[in-house]
């Protein structure tokens, strides 16, 4: 017992995590000292401090964010003039690295020529809706993904059902197989996800995986990617996090695809690790939601995947061509509504993700629900949610009952109370967490994908989903939103006046700063 302790606690010391957060610690000590060492100056450091904070505040107003990213800095640093101005140029105006941005984009455009719509495509979905062409529309002009016909779409739910299908259509892999995740977890998930890609790679199968760095800061071994590229799979590692004063944390690589022989893959908001697939319980019964895909709109997500390896590893020389769906399935796929496919990239001014969920609340008719785990939205998804509901359209939202962090449920359920008043129905998930990312209406269309209802996935994150129309596979999406409505509480107005008055002050306060958590 004290041997296993004693392990526990070296594991700990020698964890990145621990390393990480010393580093940091030691750097705010450093800055406490030269600040105390200066106290002799302290009347031209403080007229310095404030200039420099008047600065930050007239930058903040005036620039382009979000008007929630302006009050949640402004207001920290008109409470704390002195350090405010510091706060936020370490922290607040730190966006992606010049570099950073300038490589991803030319990427991007330079592949762009890849992702070429259909109009023929296009002309039949516009003669079927208007409104559902407009909502395709915005998302091959804007985020650059094209509408696809001739391919089937399975909804997986929950993370069980995933894992069993995706773990099948690796092992069928002949010629290459693409990764791409935000967490992997050492334990029964990935241990046998990684025993099937070190056998295809010694069948001669190109395996490459991507991993977010922050994702992954406390669920993998330092330099991972090491220890995979000794095993003959290409591994990179997006953003590494790095504990200086310029830590940029923000950009995060939050999608989760698979790539498989350029004819199938999987999205969703399902990591590699065990609690995904209620290997062991973490918050509860973990309920989340995958899909796979098999045919034409398969393209996307490979062309999705090679823009951010090209990135990663610029030494490849990486030949789409040869990635293309059809370059080992000759035969015609299968076809089953209209499938768009698409990402978000915060290095551009278009949320594309927060945008895509608007376009659907607004155009409602008849019903939207949404499954997210957090409900953390700027003015412009709660006045369309408003909107809708007060418009006569059954609006449902399902959120967690036992949360993964108690601050972030705190804020979800700081808006319930003003969407249940303007009609909205809301929901809590009692056997546990709910992760999917789900909105679908009426009946003929929905998005699934990695994206949440909050700031840092609709402003900060890599993200991508799935837009589908006329799909058969919608209504499994419907049948198990009202399964998981037979074991929920719905949330009323009552409940929401009952809260203690601390709670209502904790709700109001973070809901400020939701943008920053």
């Amino acid at each position: 017992m004290i041997i296993k302790i004693l392990k526990k606690i070296l594991n700990f010391i020698t964890g990145r995590m621990f390393i990480v957060g010393v580093s940091i610690f030691i750097q705010v000590l450093i800055l406490v000292f030269t600040i105390w060492k200066l106290s002799e100056f302290f009347v031209y450091l403080y007229a310095l401090f404030l200039l420099l904070s008047v600065v930050a505040v007239l930058f903040v107003l005036n620039n382009d964010d979000n008007p929630s990213f302006k009050l949640a800095w402004t207001v920290p640093i008109m409470l704390f003039p002195v350090f405010g101005g510091i706060l936020y140029l370490f922290f607040g105006a730190q966006k992606a690295t010049r570099k950073f941005r300038r490589t991803l984009n030319d990427i991007k455009e330079r592949t762009s020529g890849y992702l070429q719509p259909d109009e023929e495509v296009l002309d039949r979905l516009h003669h079927l809706s208007m409104t559902r062409y407009n909502q395709s529309e915005y998302l091959t002009n804007c985020a650059g993904y094209p509408l696809y016909e001739n391919t089937t779409v399975k909804f997986l739910s929950p993370g069980e059902r995933k894992f069993e299908a995706l773990v099948r259509e690796l092992k069928t892999a002949e010629h290459f197989i693409f990764m791409e995740y935000f967490i992997i977890q050492e334990g029964v998930m990935w241990n046998t996800i990684l025993d099937i890609l070190v056998q295809k790679v010694k069948e001669g199968v190109d395996v490459r995986v991507i991993y977010d760095d922050v994702g992954c800061l406390q669920t993998l071994p330092y330099k991972y990617n090491e220890k995979l590229e000794k095993m003959g799979i290409k591994c990179e590692v997006f953003n590494p996090f790095k504990p200086t004063p310029e830590i940029i944390i923000n950009n995060r690589d939050h999608r989760k695809i698979v790539v498989i022989d350029g004819h199938t893959a999987f999205t969703g908001g399902i990591n590699l690790a065990d609690e995904y697939i209620n290997e062991y319980e973490k918050h509860g019964h973990w309920k989340d939601a995958s899909v796979m895909i098999k045919g034409d709109a398969v393209w996307s997500f490979t062309v999705m995947f090679l823009q951010v390896w090209m990135y990663l590893r610029p030494s490849d020389k990486n030949d789409f061509e040869k990635y293309r769906p059809h370059t080992y399935h000759e035969q015609e796929f299968e076809g089953d509504g209209f499938i768009q496919p698409y990402g978000d990239c915060p290095l551009d001014k278009e949320t594309v993700g927060e945008n895509a969920y608007i376009n659907m609340i607004t155009k409602a008719k008849k019903y939207v629900y949404i499954e997210t785990p957090y409900l953390i939205v700027d003015n412009e998804v709660v006045t369309a949610l408003k909107l809708a509901a007060k418009g006569g359209v059954d609006v449902r939202i399902i959120t967690p009952h036992i949360p993964d962090k108690w601050y972030v449920h705190l804020m979800t359920q700081a808006y319930y109370a003003p969407l249940i008043e303007a009609g909205v129905k809301i929901y809590e998930y009692t056997p546990g967490f709910i992760h999917s990312k789900i909105c679908f209406c009426d009946d003929d269309t929905a998005i699934v994908g990695t994206i949440n209802f909050d700031y840092r996935s609709l402003y900060l994150h890599f993200e991508c989903g799935v837009w589908m129309y006329k799909n058969s596979e919608i209504k499994a999406i419907k049948d198990d939103f009202f399964e998981i409505l037979k074991v929920s509480s719905r949330v009323t107005d009552e409940d929401c006046k009952r809260v203690p008055w601390y709670k209502h002050f904790m709700r109001a306060l973070f809901r400020i700063f939701a943008p920053l958590m």
